[in-house]
């Protein structure tokens, strides 16, 4: 076979170790046309190698599946799409991004990557909602009030607890510090370094699948567009709210004062988040719910577990509730609702809704450029984040749940690639692991084993108490537990749900388990380092065999 050769990189998924890898070179270096093994690497989930014409996308996948494995050429790149395609010839640019969030900017870097013309339109703060009022300033509120709260409550005789309240006007001014620095570092420098990228600050509405109109009156005109106009807060249509006025999530955490007390209404994610950020910094917290758990998404064992450490910090938090209406009072606001079948009136001097986003549809002119519309207002996507428009895309919190800005980003690759080079990434949230960011946390990833048991699963599960963890002992803090679900039949795992101090650090792993289809044996016989809450993933594995209260600390 004569050239030209050309080094094709493939993702591989399935690998898990070196003779995995070893067998899917063999069956590279088997397949036509293929000249060299460059690269095999497990750890990447891909493997490179040089190959010539007869090295096919079909053939080089069909050697790989036949080892086992699941693979994926990846597109090659051309150095400018916009002059290697004549359907994208006398636009302004290649590819129109509306939208300047985390889902815009994960667009923006890989369409400037692959050599093309790039618009970004954002009409408000660069960054969107994660860096701004997302995030980035909700986490770091969160360490400020568990550093505050840890000066009074913690485990460990013979350390003096103080007490005083924050100064909620410098830890606020702090947040807003950070916030502007990576506002700055991850948005504007991060923008100025791609000069293919040119940014244009206005609001924008779609005139066609390939016209975009400015608020000035320009119009741009693009190969193809991607719509990222991310999701704002949504409150429940209670009677009497928008009249009485609320805070958001953003108003809340630019709040002048703190006030004496606040309602919460919404005991998800970022309702509990607040929630306990507030109480820890003095405020006195009720958080009602109209579900029977909180953080109603997760495990119903979480929810109940979580609550009540919620409540031994002093939140009052109650579920099941209906409410009837929302009243502006002399001193505050009144909340009248029904609680266990009693009328009741919940009062406060401020009062956060907390129940929910909706995407940004309205106003972006996306009907009359061909783009339809599903539930709650999102936009409808194929498996390559394609609209009903063939030329126009759209990603991040616009098209629906899970709304992570982690999700965000990789749609805009997925996005701006397929746009860009044809449909050869599809849009895959296998394993997706989510994290709430109270204290203890909650992350999880897969299903529980009611909804194993609902997909026709049989399903093994264990729980793995904190107290059997030594990492919890030697902290003080054995609140939550670590619970993993497994296939009977396989013994493969699909779901992990961990309550526990620190349960965003220890989900990946889970989450890679369950992509890779790895064993209860595989995570029992995995190396976890002593003395780490990760070792309860270990742990929490043996548990299906073994009763662990009878293993020495270093029991492998």
């Amino acid at each position: 076979m004569s050239g030209p050769w050309r080094e094709v990189t493939i993702e591989v998924n399935g690998m898990t170790c070196e003779h995995c890898e070893r067998t899917v070179a063999a069956a590279l270096r088997g397949g036509p046309g293929v000249q060299q093994v460059i690269e095999v690497s497990q750890t990447g989930s891909r493997a490179r190698i040089t190959a010539g014409p007869e090295a096919t996308a079909a053939s080089i996948e069909g050697a790989v599946a036949k080892a086992g494995y699941e693979a994926r050429v990846r597109p090659e790149p051309r150095a400018n799409p916009a002059s290697a395609s004549p359907a994208r010839a006398g636009h302004d640019y290649d590819l129109a991004i509306v939208g300047g969030g985390s889902a815009g900017f994960a667009a923006a870097i890989k369409a400037a990557e692959l050599g093309a013309r790039v618009a970004m339109v954002e009409g408000a703060t660069l960054g969107g909602t994660c860096v701004n009022v997302g995030c980035v300033p909700s986490k770091t509120l969160i360490r400020a009030a568990e550093a505050q709260h840890c000066r009074v409550h913690h485990g460990f005789r013979g350390i003096p607890a103080t007490d005083g309240r924050a100064d909620w006007p410098a830890v606020r001014a702090e947040k807003d510090a950070l916030v502007a620095h990576l506002r700055q570092a991850k948005y504007w420098d991060v923008l100025a370094s791609y000069p293919s990228v040119t940014l244009f600050e206005t609001r924008a509405e779609l005139a066609s699948g390939h016209d975009v109109r400015l608020a000035d009156g320009r119009t741009l005109t693009a190969g193809k567009i991607i719509v990222a106009t991310g999701a704002s807060p949504w409150p429940a249509p209670i009677p009497g709210l928008a009249e009485a006025g609320f805070l958001d999530n953003a108003s809340a955490m630019a709040l002048q004062h703190l006030p004496a007390s606040l309602i919460v209404v919404g005991a998800s994610t970022l309702g509990l988040e607040l929630a306990q950020m507030f109480a820890r910094l003095g405020v006195a917290v009720t958080v009602l719910e109209a579900l029977p758990h909180v953080v109603p998404a997760e495990d119903p064992a979480v929810g109940a577990a979580l609550a009540g450490y919620l409540m031994a910090e002093g939140l009052e938090v109650c579920t099941g509730v209906r409410i009837e209406r929302v009243d502006r009072t002399v001193h505050g606001y009144a909340v009248t609702l029904h609680d266990d079948g009693h009328a009741r009136t919940v009062s406060a001097e401020r009062l956060l809704v907390a129940t929910g986003r909706r995407p940004n549809t309205s106003g972006f002119g996306l009907e009359s450029a061909g783009v339809s519309l599903g539930a709650r207002g999102s936009i409808t996507v194929n498996e390559y984040l394609q609209t009903a428009n063939p030329d126009v895309y759209a990603a991040g919190d616009v098209i629906g749940d899970p709304m992570f800005v982690y999700v965000s980003a990789y749609g805009g690759t997925v996005a701006a690639e397929n746009a860009l080079m044809g449909h050869g990434r599809r849009y895959d949230l296998t394993a997706l692991p989510r994290v709430t960011f109270t204290d203890p946390a909650v992350a999880s990833v897969g299903v529980t084993g009611d909804q194993a048991r609902a997909d026709g699963i049989e399903p093994l599960v264990s729980t793995l108490p904190l107290e059997h963890v030594p990492r919890a002992l030697a902290a003080r803090d054995t609140r939550g537990f670590v619970n993993l679900v497994a296939d009977g039949a396989t013994r493969r795992i699909i779901g992990a749900h961990i309550l526990a101090a620190e349960a965003g650090e220890m989900i990946t792993e889970a989450s890679l388990a369950i992509r890779y289809g790895l064993t209860i044996e595989d995570l029992s016989a995995a190396f976890h380092p002593y003395l780490t809450l990760s070792e309860g993933i270990k742990l929490a594995a043996q548990t299906f065999n073994k009763d662990v209260a009878k293993l020495s600390c270093c029991a492998a």
